[in-house]
């Protein structure tokens, strides 16, 4: 690789990106080739960008991965992408209505449900995609999965009922949404990108105190979501602190009480208090 490839000047950057440009290095060229040689590229991309890719990047170095990588063994693979993803992408950009057609989940479909699609969002403990739509039948808001959507119709809305609809859906995710604050234990700021990574699927904000040399992080997530985030945070272990919300301290102090009695030092910790 030509170490000059990308050069990180500030004017050659901001030249970019007034033109909407990117710098690749030839290692990006070929794994983005590689990864076009997967066969869920054709639902990422239509056939037309698909093929223009493959035209630009035709004489890039294939990456060989037999010899850098050993795959263990592992269950069957879930595809991440999803056919549906391209198409209610366009539905929620565009601001247009539709009519969706879904699996129950004991059997048998419901057809042709009036609404609009509002958020796709990906769920990292049961690896499924959803799509949150607001029903003009039920004017409330649906979570429907990708695999069970047997087909969608795209209609159209005028723009001030879809506006209003759009504002009370976000009314409505609000209201479900909750708030944490978690602190970065001092002796691992050093950690703090790889601390970061691990709620990168939240939103978030960070916060230095310059005095106390302290981070923390501010993390909003739907109730849902709650038990996913109290894996993370018990995966960081001793990096990090719940500082404020009081639903998930409740819940990590239940699971440590427990752990504590599995392993028989309820009674020492009794003595010790």
């Amino acid at each position: 690789m030509n170490p000059f490839e990308k050069i990180f000047n500030y004017q050659i950057i901001s030249r970019l990106d007034e033109s909407d440009a990117i710098a690749l290095t030839s290692q990006e060229r070929a794994w983005l080739r590689s990864a076009l040689a997967h066969g869920a590229s054709s639902d990422a991309f239509t056939a037309e960008t698909l093929a223009k890719l493959k035209q630009l990047l035709q004489d890039e170095a294939d990456i060989d991965h037999s010899r850098m990588l050993v795959e263990k063994a592992k269950s069957a693979e879930r595809q991440v992408y999803h056919p549906l993803l391209r198409t209610l992408r366009r539905l929620i950009m565009q601001g247009k209505g539709m009519l969706l057609t879904s699996r129950i989940k004991h059997g048998g479909t419901k057809n042709n449900q009036s609404g609009l699609p509002f958020k796709l969002e990906y769920s990292m403990v049961k690896r499924e995609w959803y799509l949150l739509w607001y029903s003009a039948r039920g004017r409330s808001l649906m979570s429907t999965k990708l695999q069970s959507i047997v087909s969608i119709e795209e209609t159209s809305l005028p723009a001030e009922r879809a506006e209003a609809w759009r504002s009370r859906m976000s009314a409505l995710l609000e209201a479900r949404r909750e708030r944490t604050v978690i602190e970065v234990i001092r002796t691992y700021n050093a950690e703090l990108s790889r601390i970061l990574y691990a709620f990168s699927c939240f939103d978030k904000s960070v916060q230095y105190d310059e005095e106390t040399n302290l981070y923390r992080i501010h993390l909003s997530y739907l109730a849902d979501e709650s038990e996913f985030l109290l894996s993370r945070i018990r995966f960081l272990g001793l990096r990090v602190k719940l500082v404020e919300g009081d639903g998930l301290r409740r819940r990590m102090r239940e699971s440590a009480e427990k752990a504590l009695e599995r392993y028989g030092m309820t009674e020492h910790r009794d003595k010790e208090g």
